[in-house]
């Protein structure tokens, strides 16, 4: 995963252009079967419109000593994110209605952008623009802003069951490593894991798509049939550093990806922290929005504008670290198998069944011969109702739906119980 981000880090990625198109191509290698498509311009998705393609070749701020101020083969954060061609001279007083910068991190160049107004900017460290002197400065932006294509990428990864697990990660910043980048390789990682299982129960949906207006377009194709298909899903973004794991839930919450995420986190991430929709601010609110409500949450490390560097070049490979990463991809790969294991169960017998002729519970009655394994066992069979599935057994009796997985394996091989079909289930059978 850290090579695959050091390869895409440099890419200048935006909500549109050939950025996306080079990240894909990079994805594609790892994942042959991502579908990659394009929306044109112009084209209306619910009540937005997808914009214009930006491109950018270079772009550099002279000062009037002839000195490199800004240049854009240094950092691609240095330019405002769509910002129109030009190629001009600018007094100091004028140049600074074009400038970006963060007083509070006076180091760090900020990430600014401007998708839907056009202006043209430079961002630069705020203890730089301090010492900048009067005179006229070279602004040069080699910029292209014109009709052409929003891009995303899709892959469906098949299952047992048509019913569907989606996670969506964005493609759209430029080189920041937490916010922008780990998302994406935590997602081709847990594409390739899920591809080399031989037994999938649930179909996987992977969406590499632009933030926001990638959502929305993704969705104005295919709401109708997520709707109908998606059983659980996540969002994953900023899931790379070692600092902390979080969760923001779904809008009304309750739903199974709300459920297997808290499960996961209480038992293996305990310290987690614990987010509102209130604060959301990534493609939860295109998933969870009224008449989509897809059964998605939102999976990280540290949220989205809740470590420092966040939106700023300091993102880099101090914050992202190889064991963030797996760390990051170790609790969506148990919040998926937690959701694989999930199943309802049913007695096959009425009252408690026999166990000691199975060699499962001691045939000597006498205090404390019945150890915590067998009183686990006991437990879980007793809420196998047929109706109650295991995330929510286990929930009850304070186990993680790992053990009680195992369990339940044992308790099938011994024709205890059985496991009730999905449609059965949802038809109160």
């Amino acid at each position: 995963m850290i090579e695959l981000l050091q390869r895409l880090f440099p890419i200048c990625r935006s909500i549109t252009g050939d950025g996306v198109r080079q990240t894909l191509a990079v994805l594609r290698e790892y994942l042959p079967d991502l579908t990659v498509h394009e929306v044109p311009s112009g084209t209306r998705v619910f009540d937005w419109i997808v914009p214009d393609e930006w491109n950018i070749r270079a772009a550099r701020l002279t000062g009037p000593r002839g000195d490199i101020i800004a240049d854009f083969a240094d950092n691609n954060l240095h330019v405002v994110g769509y910002s129109e061609p030009v190629d001009c001279l600018v007094s100091l007083e004028e140049l600074q209605n074009h400038l970006h910068s963060r007083p509070d991190m006076p180091g760090a160049i900020p990430y600014v952008t401007s998708y839907y107004a056009r202006r043209w900017g430079f961002c630069l460290a705020h203890e730089k623009r301090e010492k900048l002197e009067p005179g006229m400065y070279h602004v040069k932006i080699d910029s292209t802003l014109s009709p052409g294509n929003l891009t995303y990428g899709e892959l469906l990864i098949p299952g047992r069951e048509d019913r569907e697990i989606f996670l969506s990660t964005y493609i759209c910043h430029p080189s920041m490593a937490n916010n922008e980048l780990s998302g994406p390789v935590v997602a081709t990682e847990l594409a390739r894991w899920l591809l080399s299982k031989q037994e999938r129960r649930f179909t996987h949906r992977f969406v590499f798509a632009p933030e926001t207006i990638g959502a929305i377009t993704y969705l104005s194709f295919n709401a109708d049939i997520l709707k109908e298909r998606v059983v659980a899903g996540f969002n994953l973004t900023c899931i790379g550093d070692e600092r902390a794991y979080s969760y923001l839930p779904s809008r009304k919450g309750g739903t199974l990806a709300d459920r297997a995420a808290l499960h996961v986190m209480k038992h293996f991430c305990p310290d987690f922290v614990r987010y509102s929709f209130l604060e959301r601010q990534s493609d939860e609110r295109q998933y969870c929005a009224p008449g989509i409500d897809l059964p998605l949450c939102t999976v990280m490390r540290t949220k989205y504008n809740a470590y420092p560097e966040y939106h700023t070049s300091l993102d880099n490979f101090d914050v992202v670290t190889e064991n963030g990463l797996q760390g990051g991809c170790t609790l969506v790969q148990n919040c998926l198998e937690a959701l694989e294991k999930n199943c309802v169960y049913a007695s096959a017998t009425l009252c408690e069944p026999q166990m000691g002729r199975r060699g499962l519970y001691s045939t000597l009655s006498a205090v404390g011969s019945t150890n915590g394994y067998i009183t686990n066992m006991m437990n879980l069979l007793a809420y196998m109702d047929g109706r109650t599935e295991l995330l929510d057994i286990a929930e009850t009796i304070g186990l993680d739906v790992f053990q009680c997985a195992d369990m339940a394996e044992i308790l099938l091989r011994e024709h205890i119980i059985y496991k009730v079909e999905p449609d059965a289930v949802s038809n109160g059978i």
